[in-house]
């Protein structure tokens, strides 16, 4: 499933773009109903998704039987969804081709993986960098 318009990612994932609202939801942890759209928009599997955003198989588990995730895991989904929208924005709104980039080693990341730099602030900014980068035509 895409959302029909990019523009509407964040209200087909269920999170707020920005703001005071999307603060606050990161605070009271997102729903499962998001990493379920995350996932589910993303085209990665729940478990594969799980992974990325180093959210353990049990923990995953006990987060659907309280039906809300940390704020600390409900963090690293939103930097995974920031990713992703702008990979998908890079991509002109393919899935496929986005979900193929994130997943592919990239010389501008020192041959790493987009998604595998997503377990700390600092790798993450340095992917989102990077896609500025190539939406502008800068490539050092």
């Amino acid at each position: 499933m895409q959302p029909a318009n990019q523009n509407n990612f964040w209200d087909a994932v269920g999170i707020p773009s920005r703001g005071e609202r999307l603060y606050q939801a990161i605070h009271d942890g997102f729903s499962c109903e998001v990493f379920s759209k995350l996932a589910d928009i993303s085209g990665m599997e729940k478990n594969q998704l799980a992974k990325i955003t180093t959210i353990a198989p049990a923990s995953l588990s006990r987060r659907y039987k309280s039906g809300f995730f940390t704020e600390a895991e409900s963090d690293r989904l939103y930097r995974y969804a920031e990713v992703y929208k702008s990979a998908l924005n890079l991509f002109e709104g393919s899935q496929h081709k986005a979900h193929h980039w994130l997943t592919s080693p990239v010389i501008g990341l020192g041959g790493k993986k987009p998604i595998d730099m997503l377990r700390t602030s600092a790798e993450t900014k340095a992917v989102i960098d990077l896609i500025g980068r190539l939406e502008h035509g800068v490539f050092a």
